[in-house]
């Protein structure tokens, strides 16, 4: 054969035949049924509602918050400052306070500044009522907001802030019954004890007696300078003085530009006048807040001692008001006078202290000793314990 197959050269085999199928026994497939009107509906329903979401989703809208304009601001804080110093009104208007420094317009606009410094100087129009039982938390609350936007105003305005501080925060610190809070007040007011400078003669003379030196106010140069620039004022007795304070007048036709203008000379002296006029305005300025502060720092004194009933006090009170009373010639002399009766109240409490009584002069007892000395007279007995009178009615049932 030579490896050739048999079937070489044949015709491929027909395929066979299949079984015929009676077409009766085919079963179609089932067809699923259509929705009905009413799930297509709500399938579709669905559909929109899903497609709104991811839109929803994928489309972010930007909120215009509407900021109120300067001038409304301004309008506000005049408001509030004429409300501000009102007890009653202090603690709501303290809250709008608090509201317009969360916001930025305080430090964009040194307008806005100043307009709120006012608000802070109608509050402190009365030092004491930031101690004030009913308002003392509301006044410490709004301090503390000034300090976290401090740098919005300027160094002048900071140091009358600082001044102002004592009272509304520090004092106020003093209110608590965390030692450890208590104790770094007190910590506050040595260092700033310290930090004052000795009292002099000027400092014990009260504002209305210091010199302000009006009569040279003007300078030696006054009397040329008076004329049409001064203004006539009327005196105690009736009779017109002229003040040498300029008068801005108005000039709707531009006349002035055709006067002579003043000399160098008179240009000079009028520079130095203004410049001698704010450096004293800056001293007075710095001697009345160097008086707001010791007295500020006596009222911290005051109110540190008022709390020597609280055991765990008496200890950081006594160091304060001796380190007080070791530093009396930076106080004036109305107040170290203050400073030594605080001193001598802590000494006397100290020596009831040393011989066991308390601050009120009753010898100090211990709940243990309380208790002993009211069931020392009491009758308890073994029988009456058993009994309702002592009768040994429980005996029988005790066996």
């Amino acid at each position: 054969m030579g490896g050739n197959s048999l079937f070489s050269g044949l015709p491929a085999p027909a395929p066979l035949p299949s079984d015929p199928v009676d077409p009766s026994l085919i079963r179609p497939e089932p067809v699923p049924p259509g929705p009905s009107i009413l799930a297509s509906a709500a399938s579709a329903k669905r559909a929109a509602e899903k497609s709104g979401k991811e839109g929803a989703k994928r489309v972010r809208f930007q909120s215009n918050e509407v900021e109120a304009s300067e001038e409304q601001v301004l309008g506000a804080i005049s408001k509030i400052a004429s409300h501000i110093s009102n007890p009653t009104k202090f603690s709501k208007a303290s809250k709008l306070a608090i509201q317009l420094l969360q916001g930025e317009i305080l430090q964009k606009s040194s307008d806005v500044a100043d307009a709120f410094f006012e608000i802070l100087r109608a509050a402190m129009a009365s030092p004491s009522q930031a101690v004030n039982m009913k308002l003392w938390a509301d006044y410490q609350t709004l301090f503390k907001g000034v300090q976290d936007k401090l740098e919005a105003f300027d160094a002048s305005q900071q140091a009358q802030i600082e001044v102002w501080e004592l009272w509304a925060n520090l004092a106020n610190e003093f209110r608590t019954d965390d030692t450890y809070v208590f104790s770094k007040a007190a910590s506050r007011v040595r260092q700033s004890i310290d930090s004052l400078p000795e009292a002099t003669e000027e400092d014990e003379l009260a504002p209305e007696e210091i010199d302000t030196g009006s009569g040279d106010l003007c300078g030696p140069d006054a009397s040329s300078n008076r004329g049409a620039n001064s203004v006539p004022m009327k005196a105690d007795d009736g009779r017109e003085s002229e003040s040498c304070e300029p008068v801005v007048e108005s000039d709707p036709f531009g006349l002035n530009a055709l006067l002579p203008r003043p000399s160098k000379k008179e240009e000079r002296a009028r520079r130095k006048r203004d410049e001698e006029a704010a450096s004293k305005k800056a001293q007075e300025d710095a001697a009345r807040m160097l008086r707001e502060q010791r007295e500020g720092l006596l009222a911290c004194l005051k109110l540190a001692a008022d709390h020597y009933k609280l055991p765990w006090a008496q200890t950081i009170i006594d160091i304060l008001v001796k380190h007080a009373f070791e530093k009396l010639s930076k106080f004036t002399v109305p107040q170290r006078k203050a400073v030594e009766q605080l001193w001598g109240s802590i000494r006397e409490q100290q020596s009831r202290r040393r011989q066991g009584k308390s601050t009120t002069g009753k010898l100090d007892v211990t709940p243990f000793e309380r208790l002993q000395s009211q069931y020392a007279n009491e009758r308890i007995s073994i029988r009456r314990a058993v009994g309702s009178s002592g009768e040994r009615s429980a005996e029988q049932w005790l066996g």
